[in-house]
């Protein structure tokens, strides 16, 4: 049986203050996975910027290959870093990876080469002024496209950029190998979906595609 929901329900509440102003309760709701990657660039000191990103998108139009992030804060390194530059790099880590990119979270700050100082291997990208995370078995550079505002007043925007160039682990789009799925493969940001009827949380966790 379906249940019907216009409002949040009332057995929500905040695991942190501000949570629930911060993301809609329908997010909590619905519990849509999404793929998590790491977003790199130079700040205008030079120095490498990391930004693990989750609900991003990919579409194809025409010859075109382009990603849509979802949300991007307005006040941090990533959007100051794609408008300086045009360019990012679009990095995806094995759930084995992703413990060190976790950490450049931590180290976000403006003097610090994030990629570095978290314990990752940076490489100069090929077609873009944006450094690789050696370690994640993708990597897609990709030129600044536009931006659009989420909502009038937010201080997030949806971006919009475009594939120039891709690097991937041989080991990865080969499917009898390590392969793009499964425990070796992407990894998606679920983000912590809730009982509308008694208010249980299930913490944020990782998940993996398998192919059915």
């Amino acid at each position: 049986m379906k249940k019907e929901f216009a409002l949040k329900p009332e057995k929500f509440t905040e695991n942190y203050p501000g949570e629930l102003s911060m993301f809609s309760w329908m997010d909590f709701l619905v519990g849509i996975p999404s793929p998590i990657c790491v977003v790199t660039g130079y700040k205008s000191n030079g120095t490498e910027n990391a930004t693990v990103q989750s609900w991003v998108n990919f579409i194809s139009d025409m010859d075109e290959f382009i990603c849509i992030f979802g949300g991007v804060n307005k006040n941090g390194h990533m959007y100051a870093s794609l408008k300086e530059t045009g360019g990012c790099v679009i990095n995806f880590p094995s759930a084995a990876v992703y413990p060190l990119c976790k950490k450049t979270i931590e180290n976000n700050k403006f003097e610090l080469d994030e990629i570095t100082v978290s314990g990752l291997t940076a490489e100069k990208g090929i077609t873009v002024n944006a450094p690789r995370i050696k370690e994640c078995f993708l990597n897609i550079e990709c030129e600044y496209l536009w931006e659009q505002q989420n909502i009038e007043g937010s201080n997030h925007v949806v971006m919009a950029v475009k594939a120039k160039h891709i690097s991937m682990d041989a080991d990865y789009f080969d499917e009898t190998k390590l392969g793009r799925y499964g425990k070796t493969g992407f990894i998606y940001n679920i983000n912590s979906p809730r009982n509308p009827e008694t208010g249980a949380v299930f913490n944020a966790s990782l998940g993996v595609i398998e192919t059915l």
